[in-house]
């Protein structure tokens, strides 16, 4: 599957991205994610279907303040998520739209670690 982008109110959710024009990767090393090939892994998994991952933003700047996703197994998805420190909004507003994406738009039972 293509990344699939998402509104969630106040927040705007895309996938992970890593180009001339914008980069996560120092957002990501502020939570404690510094692989080198992190942003290349969940590009992939979203094309496998096996991770389906978000960057939750900031709307005005596009900064990501939490990543939120679903892993898929058979017919069910956990939701998973982090958030940068002070952006735990953020984080639950992402869950939120991506568990009704998950459910009503792909069909899946999504169950919350």
């Amino acid at each position: 599957m293509e990344p699939v982008e998402i509104n969630a109110g106040a927040w705007y959710l895309r996938a992970l991205r890593s180009d001339e024009r914008v980069d996560d990767r120092p957002a990501l090393a502020e939570g404690g994610i510094t692989d080198a090939d992190y942003v290349a892994t969940r590009t992939r998994q979203w094309h496998d279907n096996e991770h389906y991952s978000w960057a939750v933003c900031e709307p005005s700047t596009g900064e990501l303040l939490a990543e939120a996703g679903l892993t898929l197994v058979g017919e069910t998805a956990v939701l998973t998520g982090w958030a940068r420190a002070g952006h735990e909004d953020a984080l639950a507003a992402g869950q939120t739209s991506i568990r009704r994406f998950g459910e009503s738009g792909l069909g899946l039972q999504v169950k919350q670690l």
